[in-house]
């Protein structure tokens, strides 16, 4: 069958998504970009937060009327609203033709074949299932970095956090999987790993007894072809001292994390149900810098928490100024039906939660664009990501800058250069988020 398939959310769905893409693939089934012409519409979804939720609805809906008119005979929804709302969406929408849970997507052939045979079908594996598709997997990032997930699951079970309920216990992916996969994504000419999990500091922990991720990096970093690994998904109270020496010492290994502190009031850290306290986060960050002076940090904040108060803004604020993390996102708290946050008391109106988000953004522009002007006249190490159409200049990353959530680096050039080709790049300017530069005298990588 001609198969349109849309993925939603993170790059951890990302990843199930493009498993998905390689059993069907295996099994003859061909991938197009034109909805309007294919015979089996596919919807990985994710309902994390509302905006999630309500992009995931609407995109269904709008597949589901290529379903009741054209060529589409199949319209499958997966991933994360499926898992959350199976009978409603088999109850509400009857050009559905298949539902597969979080843990069910390697049986996404089998839904295909049941679904066009004319069956209704509907998978739902153990919450704590570890899918393994041996190997099978297309990859949709252009094939110069990919996204190797190494975990599933989560047992932080954070206040706001849906995630537990919807993806389960958190369950290492056994390490000679996740090489053989990393080999095959080197192969197929990847050249930037990214580690991604609900959360990656404690794997192996319930594989091998104690945390393993550094033992993973080190044997990541022995594959032919890749050049850089980075890790996502941090929690500062897990990180560990054989983490932090095997990023100093491993070159592949950038010097960048991801840590999701949330907040920093102590006050709101516990309503959150975090693990970690202010002045604990100061000192992980500190002991970071310390030992590795050119890490790149970036973070992620909610403001606007039932029960926050302009006091714990103001603390949140100010904290923000003081460690002044490289990059860092906002979001407004999103309350998520059955978890304890959706039902405490004092919920923040939304134009309190949104002005607080971008007093936050304010500050971090301020704090981005000196930290940028403190780079100009530097030398970098630059991913090329693509060309600019009718300029003579291309778009790249820095080892600080992570695929669709970072900035980049605007190199202007009248060299020939490929997407995925590494170049030494002068920086000559800062804008926000972003930086300017010229190829260096001795460019090429």
């Amino acid at each position: 069958m001609k198969i349109f398939f849309v993925s939603l959310g993170c790059d951890k769905n990302l990843s199930d998504s493009e498993e998905m893409l390689g059993l069907l693939t295996k099994n003859g089934h061909e991938i197009i970009d034109e909805e309007e012409k294919a015979e089996a519409i596919i919807v990985n979804t994710c309902c994390f937060i509302n905006d999630a939720r309500e992009e995931s609805v609407e995109t269904i809906l709008e597949m589901a009327e290529y379903r009741k008119s054209g060529s589409c005979r199949v319209l499958i929804v997966t991933g994360c609203m499926a898992q959350r709302y199976k009978q409603e969406i088999l109850d509400e929408l009857p050009e559905v033709d298949a539902v597969l849970g979080t843990t069910s997507y390697e049986e996404i052939v089998k839904a295909v074949e049941e679904a066009d045979a004319g069956r209704r079908y509907q998978e739902f594996k153990d919450i704590n299932y570890l899918p393994d598709t041996e190997g099978s997997r297309i990859l949709t990032t252009g094939g110069h970095y990919g996204y190797l997930k190494i975990a599933e699951g989560c047992d932080k079970h954070c206040t706001y956090c849906i995630i537990p309920s919807l993806r389960g216990r958190f369950r290492s992916v056994p390490m000679e999987r996740l090489l053989a996969q990393a080999k095959d994504m080197a192969e197929k000419g990847v050249k930037e790993l990214i580690l991604v999990a609900q959360e990656t500091t404690v794997y192996g922990k319930d594989l091998y007894g104690e945390k393993s991720l550094h033992l993973l990096l080190r044997e990541l970093c022995r594959i032919p072809g890749i050049r850089w690994i980075r890790v996502l998904y941090c929690y500062l109270e897990e990180i560990y001292d054989e983490l932090i020496q095997v990023i100093k010492k491993e070159k592949k290994v950038c010097h960048y994390l991801d840590l999701p502190i949330q907040h920093a009031s102590d006050r709101i850290l516990k309503r959150m149900g975090r693990r970690t306290t202010k002045a604990e986060l100061q000192a992980i960050v500190s002991k970071l810098r310390r030992e590795i002076p050119d890490m790149i940090l970036r973070t992620t904040l909610i403001t606007g928490f039932p029960g926050e108060t302009e006091e714990d803004h103001q603390e949140l604020l100010e904290f923000v100024d003081e460690m002044e993390f490289d990059r860092l996102g906002v979001f407004t708290y999103s309350p998520e039906e059955g978890t304890p946050a959706a039902a405490m008391p004092d919920q923040i109106p939304e134009e309190v939660k949104e002005e607080r988000r971008d007093e936050l953004m304010e500050l971090q522009q301020e704090v981005s664009l000196d930290k940028g002007n403190a780079r100009i006249g530097q030398e970098v190490l630059v991913m090329i990501e693509g060309k600019v159409s009718g300029e003579s200049a291309y778009i790249g990353r820095t080892y600080g800058d992570a695929p669709k959530v970072d900035g980049y680096i605007f190199v202007q050039t009248g060299e020939l250069l490929m997407t995925g080709d590494f170049a030494r790049v002068r920086v000559t300017g800062a804008l926000e988020y972003d930086l300017i530069g010229e190829l260096a005298d001795e460019y090429t990588e």
